[in-house]
């Protein structure tokens, strides 16, 4: 099978190899043990290395087409999209037509011109993620709900299959609920326990880019809050984005440097680690599809303190393991002091968290993909 990924995710080249974000690298690679030849068609960036987060494709022949990254935000956007549309759209129409099975990433650029560009293809095997929040009540970019409008559209769109995040009413019938997955059965170990009190240190941790729509900041005012409650409290951050020079400053006017720190982007077995170390995920995102971050905190028994976006209240059960809040400081740091004030009421939600993360783990996500390929 000759398998062909289309999508806005930036590209580095090392070594003779591709590099790309790497929870998207690491489960690409798990589709990609199930087909012949690959090729990907998104935006390279040959002047940059790989950063500690990204990790390499694995497919012996494998293929890039680089085409341009655009957007249509501004007026010098939107000219330069149209100047690079033609070859855009002749690179991606080349590519569908050699392709066996078409796998688009959305939402995005790139998701937007290829939903549009597949149905000239009607015959051709396909599947789109979704990435995104899929909820049809929530405020979306316009590009996102034509995207949505022009997939489940089954008159236009043939032969695909849709896979989002959660469980949604009222579909059509080729979507179809999915999830993902970042670690491995064989990963699966006794909890150890975490001792939780206002005498014993608390760990507090936020992973994922520093960047407006996921409010880090929140987190560290969260952090100082519960240190003037009279808690020993420390947090840690896990990622890089133009949010930091805020969290800086903040640092810098609490004398907060002993309390909190600023780690970077980091390989995955240190965010692993981080996990299985601390008491509480504080992920105040204003927009998400399925937050990896949040699945993998409970897989390791660290409680998730996260906004109900997408299908995060499914995820969390609805209140079950983990707690759902607002962007409000006070609020969220009530939910924690009450959580290390009741010790039997934070072992009872984080066990019941764990248990239901550790049904998603990357051989399950594999052997659904499977499915999606129409591979035994």
């Amino acid at each position: 099978m000759h398998f062909l990924v289309i999508g806005h995710v930036d590209h580095k080249k090392s070594d003779n190899q591709y590099f790309a974000y790497g929870p998207y690298v690491r489960e690409m690679n798990l589709w990609f043990k199930h087909v012949d030849q690959v090729t990907v068609v998104a935006p390279l960036n040959s002047q940059a290395l790989p950063d500690p987060i990204d990790l390499p494709y694995q497919h012996s022949n494998l293929r890039l087409l680089d085409i341009p990254s655009f957007n249509i935000q501004s007026i010098s956007g939107i000219l330069n999209t149209l100047i690079n549309l033609p070859r855009i759209w002749g690179v991606t129409w080349k590519a569908m037509k050699q392709a066996d099975h078409i796998h688009l990433r959305c939402p995005g650029n790139m998701g937007l011109m290829a939903s549009i560009i597949q149905i000239f293809f009607p015959s051709k095997e396909k599947s789109a993620k979704y990435a995104g929040n899929w909820d049809k009540n929530s405020k979306q970019p316009f590009t996102y709900r034509l995207q949505q409008a022009i997939l489940t559209n089954t008159f236009l769109t043939k032969n695909m299959q849709v896979l989002v995040y959660g469980e949604w009413p009222n579909e059509s019938k080729n979507v179809r609920p999915f999830f993902t997955a970042s670690y491995s059965k064989n990963e699966i170990e006794t909890i150890n326990q975490k001792s939780i009190s206002n005498t014993g240190p608390i760990r507090l941790i936020f992973v994922g880019g520093l960047n407006s729509g996921k409010q880090p900041l929140i987190s560290a005012k969260v952090c100082l809050e519960l240190l003037q409650k009279g808690n020993e409290v420390y947090l840690d951050y896990y990622g890089e984005g133009p949010e930091r020079s805020k969290i800086e400053s903040f640092i810098k006017e609490n004398e907060l440097s002993e309390r909190i720190i600023l780690h970077g982007n980091v390989p995955a077995p240190e965010v692993k680690k981080a996990f299985q170390n601390s008491h509480f995920l504080i992920f105040i995102s204003q927009s998400e599809g399925w937050p990896k971050v949040v699945a993998e905190s409970m897989f390791w028994a660290c409680l998730p303190i996260t906004t109900a976006v997408s299908c995060v209240p499914q995820m969390l059960g609805f209140g079950e393991r983990g707690e759902i809040v607002n962007d409000d400081v006070e609020e969220i740091t009530s939910k924690i002091q009450t959580l290390i004030d009741s010790p039997d009421l934070y072992l009872e939600k984080t066990s019941k968290a764990a248990n239901w993360s550790r049904q998603f783990t990357l051989e399950k996500f594999e052997s659904e993909l499977q499915t999606v390929l129409n591979r035994p």
